[in-house]
């Protein structure tokens, strides 16, 4: 049942799944550098009025545009002529398409933008209807989790799937598609608007390309460089969960006991420790709270996970199994979430403990050994070093193949540009933690904490306090 990045937008969408077409095949034909990128094929988005879907063309490699072109899928608002020119909405994943979005976050989530801005959405490449990169054991056993870990032959068959096109799914060739993507807009510049994984896209295309940029939205924030070399062991999200836990569990009527307690309890008493961490930050988009025992998409009277985690201490754990039973990762439609563009992006892009993704495999393994002795329990707790090193980002990239790392941001400062940050404090999929570290880069950012939510505020918030921020900072 679960599904975590599409879940961050709830629509009730019929994605088709990708009917086997080939994932993302590259093209032999003229490469898109040799002419002025345009959008093709345009035609009314299905089920979207007032909005045309379109492809546009792009190198498989801007390093080297004549290894061939890739057409990724666009929507784009048919008010040409909004006052405040383009708005470039970009979500989350990464694995996540774009296009489908569209309409419920410029109608229904942001409609005070919609007056003055022409909204914009694509198919990063590796995603959508037509592009999804298809890893069948993947998407089965892990779908859109960034944590339970995937087996390696699930790795070795995606690896297999891609072969030697692994190297081209990484967020530096994302951001170059999205230049292009700005000039066949015509607009000189764009308001760059991301969502969890978004907001790495759209703070590394604001370092690449300043000129081009007037305002930017960063929403549930994952940091566009990481000069501790942690965040694939996803450190700061472990120990953000005492924090949020006990926030939830301070809320009246409290509860009375320490959540984060039991939960490292559980971590060092139970085998599934890094399962239970999945679990956790899934439950986050079904209940921000952590303790309504009747949340939407769960049946009745099984939610309440500060009570399962509690319970579970203390010698009953029937209603955490059974948490853990419905909100296991996997099956999510390969034509809305695409593990496969994960998994290639994820570790194209990450720093680990053996280093990138061009390092030697043999060594891997022991280089994270050597940091699961070494790592301090103040860096993991409540959880544990096995929790951070048994993590899925660190899985799934310690099985892949030899790939070509991404090209790091030319600074770790973002450019002074206006930039608005926005971060749930019950965020568990990007603790505000990181949201803090992001602004301390930002010379002209301002973040505003919306208390009591969850992950992506613009589309999930319960208030409105997030979406009013944005109005003041992109309409006045």
């Amino acid at each position: 049942m679960r599904s975590r990045l599409t879940a961050v937008f709830a629509l009730s969408l019929a994605l088709a799944a990708s009917g086997g077409a080939p994932a993302a095949a590259a093209t032999a034909h003229a490469t898109t550098s040799a002419r002025a990128p345009g959008l093709e094929d345009p035609h009314p988005c299905a089920g979207q009025p007032g909005y045309t879907c379109s492809t546009l063309t792009v190198p498989l490699d801007h390093r080297d545009p004549a290894k061939g072109t890739l057409k990724l899928q666009v929507a784009t608002g048919d008010n040409v002529a909004a006052p405040k020119g383009v708005l470039l909405f970009l979500t989350g994943g990464p694995g996540q398409r774009g296009v489908p979005f569209i309409s419920r976050m410029a109608e229904q989530r942001l409609p005070e933008l919609a007056k003055n801005y022409r909204f914009v959405t694509i198919d990063q490449r590796g995603t959508g209807e037509y592009g999804a990169i298809d890893c069948p054991k993947l998407q089965a056993e892990v779908g859109s989790s960034d944590i339970e870990p995937p087996s390696p032959g699930a790795v070795r068959e995606c690896a297999s799937v891609l072969g030697d096109r692994r190297s081209y799914y990484t967020t530096e060739q994302t951001v170059g598609d999205l230049d292009l993507l700005r000039r066949a807009l015509g607009a000189r510049t764009m308001v760059l608007d991301g969502v969890s994984y978004g907001t790495m896209t759209a703070a590394s295309y604001a370092v690449a390309r300043p000129q081009n940029v007037g305002k930017v939205v960063l929403d549930s924030v994952l940091p566009h460089v990481d000069p501790q070399n942690d965040d694939m062991l996803y450190l700061t999200g472990l120990r953000a969960t005492a924090r949020v836990l006990r926030d939830a569990c301070e809320a009246a009527p409290a509860c009375g006991f320490d959540p984060a307690q039991d939960l490292a309890w559980l971590a060092r008493h139970r085998s599934d420790h890094v399962l239970i961490w999945d679990m956790l930050v899934s439950y986050e988009f079904l209940d921000p709270t952590y303790r309504d025992p009747d949340p939407g998409g769960l049946p009745a009277g099984s939610g309440d996970v500060v009570t399962a985690l509690h319970q579970a201490r203390h010698g009953d754990p029937a209603r955490l199994d059974a948490l853990l039973r419905m909100m296991d990762s996997g099956g999510d439609p390969v034509a809305g979430y695409s593990s496969g563009l994960h998994i290639a992006t994820i570790c194209g892009d990450g720093h680990f403990p053996w280093g990138t993704s061009e390092a030697p495999q043999a060594g891997r393994e022991a280089a994270l050994q050597r940091v699961r002795r070494t790592l301090p329990a103040s860096a993991t707790w409540p959880f544990t070093a096995d929790t951070a090193v048994g993590d899925g980002f660190v899985q799934e990239c310690r099985n892949w193949p030899w790939a070509r790392h991404t090209a790091e941001p030319a600074q770790d400062r973002l450019p002074a540009v206006p930039i608005l940050l926005l971060n749930g404090d019950r965020d568990l999929s990007t603790p505000l933690e990181w949201a803090r570290e992001e602004l301390r880069r930002a010379p002209l950012g301002r973040l505003v904490v919306v208390k009591g939510a969850s992950h992506s505020i613009q589309n999930r918030e319960r208030g409105t306090q997030g979406r009013e921020a944005v109005y003041r900072f992109l309409n006045g």
